[in-house]
């Protein structure tokens, strides 16, 4: 099929590339090509892309053959696909989109149609954070038995984060107190980490869709091993640009973790920390890839914490 790739996927893969990402190009090329195999394989009719769709991925909407609707996600190895189709198959349609292929080709993903252009974002902010908490909950779950999962732990992913937190920190030294931070924070954090949990591992308002079996429906994990705090982290800041233009963002912020934390039963300066660490660490990698409006927004509201 012709299609052009939506620009936010193919702008988010150049800035992959600009942070070390490999393969990235070579994936774009073969697109259309892994999405011409995918859709005849599955006897598949295609409806449209989803644009503006995610950063990761490319979403169809599509119809099974027998005009189920559906939808049809291709990831490049790098978006770690078959880590998401295990969790996937572990939520089982608990609190995440349902996955309608388990042991299919990889990088290929068949899920349950939501409504993909209504999130929980569109609701006002208080319910929206409600919601999404509720959400949250059912999919903190204990992970697969055993070792041979393919879930990151948090400290893991932290650590490859870390590295280059530090890196960013040599080369301006203007974020380096902001960095040591949180850095030092995640030493402590995970110096005495309380119970694993699977978790989303991106998750926030916008991952939050509105379904048909169920009001609201998580989609496209990065899952990860390890505590909830980690999780709810980014859901803090969600609607930053928001919380930076209020004369009162700071208190708001504060608020915000004493609520969260409180509503899902996490506690509260373990989520002020990993939501340090997480909001310094994307201020950074905004700063790397060329997004130097988002790092203010992000290294501002670390500053609050």
């Amino acid at each position: 099929m012709a299609f052009e790739p939506p620009r936010r996927l193919v702008r988010a893969l150049g800035e992959a590339r600009r942070n070390g990402a490999d393969g990235v190009d070579a994936w774009l090329d073969e697109l259309p090509g892994l999405v011409e195999e995918a859709v005849a394989l599955r006897e598949l009719t295609v409806e449209r892309v989803q644009a503006p769709g995610g950063r990761s991925s490319l979403v169809l909407l599509v119809r099974q053959f027998d005009q189920t609707p559906a939808v049809l996600k291709l990831a490049p190895p790098r978006a770690r696909p078959e880590s998401e189709r295990a969790a996937l198959g572990h939520w089982d349609g608990r609190g995440a989109v349902r996955l309608l292929n388990p042991g299919d080709t990889p990088g290929v993903l068949l899920l349950e149609r939501l409504h993909p252009d209504l999130s929980v974002r569109s609701l006002p902010e208080a319910k929206a954070l409600l919601e999404a908490a509720g959400v949250l909950r059912r999919l903190w779950v204990e992970p697969p038995d055993g070792d041979g999962h393919l879930f990151e732990t948090v400290a893991e992913r932290t650590g490859r984060q870390a590295e280059a937190m530090r890196a960013s920190a040599e080369a301006d030294r203007q974020v380096a107190p902001l960095v040591d931070a949180a850095l030092a924070a995640r030493e402590e954090l995970l110096a005495a980490s309380p119970e694993a949990r699977l978790l989303h591992g991106t998750f926030r308002q916008s991952k939050v869709l509105a379904g048909e079996r169920m009001p609201w429906l998580a989609v496209g994990p990065d899952p990860v091993v390890g505590e909830c705090a980690f999780d709810l982290a980014r859901l803090v800041r969600d609607r930053v640009e928001d919380l930076i233009a209020q004369p009162s963002g700071a208190a708001t912020t504060r608020r915000r973790v004493k609520r969260l934390a409180e509503s899902l039963d996490v506690d509260q300066e373990r989520l002020r920390g990993w939501t340090l660490f997480r909001a310094v660490e994307s201020g950074v990698r905004a700063l790397r890839v060329g997004r130097p409006q988002d790092a203010e927004l992000l290294l501002e509201f670390a500053g609050w914490l």
